[in-house]
């Protein structure tokens, strides 16, 4: 089976190192600038700011012609923090219906909050997480221009930063049939990295996904590089760190796009006049070629969980 998989992949596999201008670099920069504004208070769960952020998303998935995963783009939920205090949070999930097997989904997600305000200080949070949370909208559009041919899931999750509540809340309660869902690829820190290095985690647990995105990493201006995902290494495993989490949990294949660890990680120096905006936009590139790739190769992902 494991070999077989891989066949599969590679044979679906069609290099797009040509392609460009697939989405509005200066919307994407706009979003990014403008969900990590003082305006947004570092976007913190329930609080005025996040639910700013929220309405921003909300706005900027119906302004794109995406359409509502279930009912309403906002999906709320109740969780308890880990100061025993309740708390509402809010998802922001939209659907683009694939072309030729709509009943299979690929579920591409971000978390939209981060910390708030401490000690007086806001902590804006853009690489932590606007720039995954931008990306969404920028990956949606290219999505709605050029159909998938499986339909695809855009999720802006809350309370990532509060335990991972967001996610849960997804696989708990799906808009979608949960037992349709073939893969998550998540986005969480990709615009800053003084490396010029973009790390794919997942690949560990799903070594079959290896060959089909190993070939990502040709004729690019930044390092693709794979790893965070061994078991027992503390905080270098990322398998739990972000809301992959809970797909891994319920066995969904995932991969997780981000960079390591930098200054400016929780806290308040995590400013948009620190993203590196040139490899921000190379990340977004490889990321849409990651899922074009992914979205042709859904069925063969599928069969990962047969092993």
């Amino acid at each position: 089976m494991h070999r077989r998989i891989s066949l599969v992949l590679l044979l679906f596999f069609t290099t797009s190192s040509a392609a460009q201008n697939r989405f509005d670099a200066a919307r994407l920069l706009t979003d990014l600038r403008t969900l990590s504004s003082d305006d947004f208070e570092g976007r913190d769960t329930g609080t005025p700011g996040g639910i700013r952020a929220r309405d921003y998303l909300a706005s900027a998935f119906d302004s794109i012609g995406m359409e509502a995963c279930g009912s309403d783009f906002l999906h709320r939920f109740m969780f308890s923090g880990r100061d025993d205090s309740t708390y509402e949070g809010t998802n922001v999930i939209g659907l683009i219906p694939g072309a030729e097997n709509p009943d299979l989904y690929l579920v591409v997600t971000a978390h939209y909050d981060h910390v708030g305000i401490r000690n007086g200080e806001i902590y804006n949070g853009a690489d932590d997480n606007a720039s995954g949370a931008a990306a969404l909208v920028a990956v949606a559009n290219h999505f709605l221009n050029h159909r998938p041919a499986h339909s695809i899931v855009i999720a802006a999750f809350d309370a990532e930063e509060k335990g991972l509540w967001g996610a849960q809340d997804f696989i708990n309660d799906p808009c979608v049939p949960k037992d349709g869902i073939s893969m998550n690829v998540n986005m969480d820190m990709i615009s800053r990295s003084a490396a010029r290095e973009l790390y794919v985690a997942g690949t560990g647990h799903y070594p079959e996904l290896l060959p089909l995105l190993s070939n990502l990493r040709e004729n690019r201006p930044l390092t693709l590089l794979f790893g965070h995902d061994t078991p027992g290494t503390g905080r270098d495993d990322w398998t739990y760190a972000s809301d992959h989490g809970p797909f891994h949990r319920e066995g969904i294949p995932f991969v997780v796009f981000s960079v390591e660890e930098h200054p400016g990680f929780h806290r308040p120096g995590d400013d948009f006049e620190y993203i590196d905006a040139a490899f921000y936009l190379d990340a977004v590139d490889v990321i849409l070629d990651a899922l074009v790739l992914l979205d042709r190769n859904l069925e063969a992902i599928r069969l990962i969980n047969e092993r």
